[in-house]
């Protein structure tokens, strides 16, 4: 487990979440909450709310990793809706 110094809460873990970085002892990753607060304007508040136990140096040492790293998280976050959509249009009878 590789835990980045200058972003103390993150950790990228082989076979966890696929090695994508993600919030020391959850199954939370750094794309997740970049989702949350840019894409669906959730403040880092609220980003607490909704995932119970997450603490706001939790969430801002995410967004410090998003923001250094900003265009590869980007392009994974693309490429998993790029999979998503394909596999919605290849099997639409087992997507509601």
């Amino acid at each position: 487990m590789a835990t980045d110094p200058r972003h103390g809460y993150i950790v990228e873990t082989p076979g966890v979440l696929g090695g994508k970085p993600r919030i020391d002892g959850r199954r939370i990753s750094v794309q997740h909450i970049a989702i949350d607060y840019e894409d669906l304007k959730m403040s880092p508040e609220d980003i607490c709310a909704a995932y119970p136990g997450l603490t706001l140096a939790e969430v801002h040492a995410a967004l410090a990793y998003y923001y250094d790293h900003k265009e590869k998280i980007r392009a994974d976050i693309e490429a998993g809706r790029k999979f998503a959509e394909d596999y919605r249009r290849q099997h639409p009878d087992r997507v509601r």
